[in-house]
């Protein structure tokens, strides 16, 4: 014997109501995992997470005597055919002391190739400290064959540090990049202002 009118359609509604409720929870969790991108690159903006260094606009008010020894780290991803070295391993800076340091770029194809750096200071939890203000790594690189580049990176260490009990025993920070390549560009296609550099630069 066959269910009833009333019992088909209440399981209908039911089955219906189950549809919409699950359909709005993959929706939910669809758009969660686009805002967890931003949302998870705003924390590290703001608190330094996982060597996460702070984007500065002007130099600090104050400079302490304390000194920190910031050491320099440089890497290349093995898919990007540059060189890419600092011109110093080390300095030694006041907090609150603005520096401004060179690192040098070739491209050592016989092809235009693009580039951005990913970076990061240890230890980590001094990356809420780590101030730039000026950084080749905010934009992408573009390098024609065979080109070399001064780039500067301009930093101070917030003197806000020494007032962080959890760091008094820190005295070396190493700031680290990674150049990664972001796309193949044609060979001999070098537009206006991609010509070699001629002298060392700030933000490029």
């Amino acid at each position: 014997m066959g269910a009833s009118p009333q019992h088909q359609d209440r399981t209908g509604r039911r089955d219906i109501l189950i549809a919409f409720i699950c359909g709005g929870v993959v929706a939910a969790m669809i758009g969660a995992s686009f805002a967890a991108v931003p949302l998870y690159s705003w924390f590290c903006r703001t608190t330094g997470f996982g060597g996460t260094t702070q984007v500065a606009k002007a130099a600090p008010k104050e400079t302490l005597a304390r000194t920190i020894t910031v050491r320099f780290d440089a890497n290349v991803n093995a898919a990007l055919p540059w060189r890419f070295v600092p011109e110093r391993n080390t300095i030694d800076v006041k907090l609150g002391e603005v520096v401004t340091v060179y690192y040098a770029v070739t491209n050592e194809s016989a092809r235009k190739t693009v580039g951005q750096a990913a970076y990061n200071v240890s230890p980590p939890t001094v990356g809420r400290y780590f101030e730039k203000i000026n950084c080749f790594c905010f934009t992408e690189q573009t390098l024609a064959p065979g080109e070399k580049r001064d780039m500067a990176v301009v930093f101070y260490v917030d003197p806000k540090l020494a007032k962080d009990a959890d760091e008094n025993d820190v005295n070396m920070i190493t700031l680290s990049y990674t150049f990664y390549p972001v796309h193949q560009a044609d060979a001999g296609q070098v537009g206006a202002g991609e010509s070699a550099a001629t002298g060392k630069t700030g933000r490029l």
